[in-house]
């Protein structure tokens, strides 16, 4: 049950109309006092059990009512005043967590196994009146040398369930935190005066903001492996050119899929979503557009290095196979000569002369020298 609203001053900026939940903690402990007096009668600690709630306000007016607001309760004077929405704020909840909320705020049971798993894809359906964003958040993660193993993008969830009076949020990961959305938002009142779609606007604002942070820093990395590579000193290994480029596609994947839902939502045709909001939309859209032209241009830039180091990687073993046919054909100057001594015939020429043996050394060693200087000068040495 829920105090009845009481009307305050009208100097407010929110018609002065402020909501107060019930203080359950008297009884309780009142009741608490009485049950440790006698210590046969204290009942055992309950279990320690996982909260997924992270904040849960009322708003009237586009103001905050004061007061710590059980969900339940605060949705009932919300829909008992017309003009107030709740933001319940979930962090990783379990499977029985968003059962009972979905029995209290009317969410369909597809949507809610989709908040537990946490394996969807950006999207935006529609089950009666309540609509179920899906977004995929991403956060750069700093390090200092990048190498084949370094983690550059953390991808994340933030799931939004958007009612009449109500919008639920379920985050997973902590790729995009959402107390500092909440505490822009309550900083401009004229916007959450448009209801629930205004808190997902601005969600879905700072989610693409994250992703243009992403790219910005991805450049910065793709700058040092394109330098690396056309170094010729060194030359990139392939390894941490493939771990950048699968990092790009975990990037991709959920930058790419949230262009159809906004395109849904800005919609003329879309009623659901105020018509200054959908104004909203628009320009976090267009932040999404550049936000995909940098990955696809990233895709084809990483591309292009993997190739110039596949050629590099190619030359460099011709080179290999030259150096190696050079020195070959040198050693092959003595082993003729050698060969052609070594037999053992009885008459062959110079085989009694006094100056033979030095004579043949001298002029191994002439041809290997001429041979040397040839390679040489042809690059091949």
């Amino acid at each position: 049950m829920v105090d009845r609203p009481q009307r305050g001053p009208r100097g407010t900026s929110g018609g002065g109309r402020v909501i107060r939940p019930r203080d359950w903690a008297a009884p309780v402990r009142a009741m608490t006092r009485r049950l440790s007096s006698d210590g046969a009668g204290q009942p055992p600690a309950p279990a320690a059990r996982h909260d997924a709630v992270v904040d849960c306000a009322l708003y009237l007016d586009g103001e905050r009512q004061p007061g710590r607001w059980h969900h339940a309760e605060a949705l009932a004077a919300a829909r008992r005043t017309g003009n107030g929405f709740v933001w319940l704020g979930l962090h990783e909840p379990d499977l029985a967590e968003m059962t009972e909320l979905a029995a209290i705020y009317g969410l369909h049971e597809l949507a809610v196994e989709d908040a537990v798993k946490a394996q969807q894809r950006p999207k935006l359906e529609q089950f009666g009146q309540v609509s179920f964003l899906v977004l995929r958040t991403a956060r750069y993660c700093e390090h200092t040398e990048l190498t084949e193993h370094s983690e550059v993008v953390e991808t994340g969830q933030v799931l939004l369930f958007i009612g009449p009076n109500f919008l639920v949020s379920v985050r997973h990961g902590g790729a995009c935190r959402l107390a500092p959305v909440r505490a822009g938002l309550e900083a401009k009142g004229e916007l959450l005066r448009h209801g629930p779609w205004a808190v997902a606007y601005a969600v879905t604002d700072r989610v693409v903001d994250l992703y243009l942070e992403v790219a910005d820093r991805l450049e910065d990395d793709l700058d040092t492996l394109e330098a690396d590579v056309f170094d010729r000193q060194g030359g990139d290994r392939i390894q941490r050119i493939y771990q950048v480029k699968r990092e790009l596609v975990e990037f991709k994947r959920a930058v790419m899929p949230l262009q159809r839902p906004l395109l849904r939502i800005t919609a003329e045709l879309n009623r659901e979503v105020p018509k200054e909001i959908r104004r909203y939309f628009g320009d976090v859209q267009d932040h999404l557009s550049r936000t995909v032209e940098q990955v696809n241009s990233y895709d084809d830039l990483l591309n292009s290095i993997l190739q110039a180091r596949l050629a590099q990687v190619t030359v460099d073993q011709n080179n290999d196979m030259r150096k190696i046919a050079a020195w070959a054909a040198i050693a092959a100057v003595w082993t003729a000569i050698a060969g052609i001594y070594g037999m053992n015939f009885e008459f062959m020429p110079e085989r009694t002369w006094i100056y033979g043996y030095p004579t043949v050394l001298a002029l191994m060693l002439g041809i290997s020298l001429a041979l040397y200087r040839w390679f040489r000068r042809h690059g091949w040495l």
